[in-house]
């Protein structure tokens, strides 16, 4: 892994002072909570984004091919899910 470079970040004070109070409080350095912070978010729009672009190519494979599932169908697939079985999911209808 490589070395971890410094970089620098404004903050406004209230911001500041607020995360001064949770490191304080959780017993935690400035810097772990920032670094905690950053960590998160970018996983999280990291998973956003790959959500977005499979939402994309669905998309994109729908106005290719016509393929779809019911909402009916989805909704009793969703249904057996919920109730601890595994059902194969629904056929797809042109």
């Amino acid at each position: 892994m490589p070395a971890a470079r410094p970089v620098a970040v404004k903050l406004d004070p209230e911001v500041h002072a607020r995360i001064q109070e949770l490191a304080k409080s959780q017993h935690r350095s400035t810097h772990y909570l920032m670094r905690e912070a950053i960590s998160q978010y970018v996983e999280r729009e990291e998973k956003r984004e790959a959500f977005r672009r499979e939402a994309l190519t669905a998309w994109a494979a729908y106005q290719t091919t016509g393929q779809h599932v019911t909402h009916a169908d989805a909704d009793a697939w969703m249904a057996e899910l919920e109730a601890g079985r595994d059902p194969e999911p629904p056929e797809c209808h042109d």
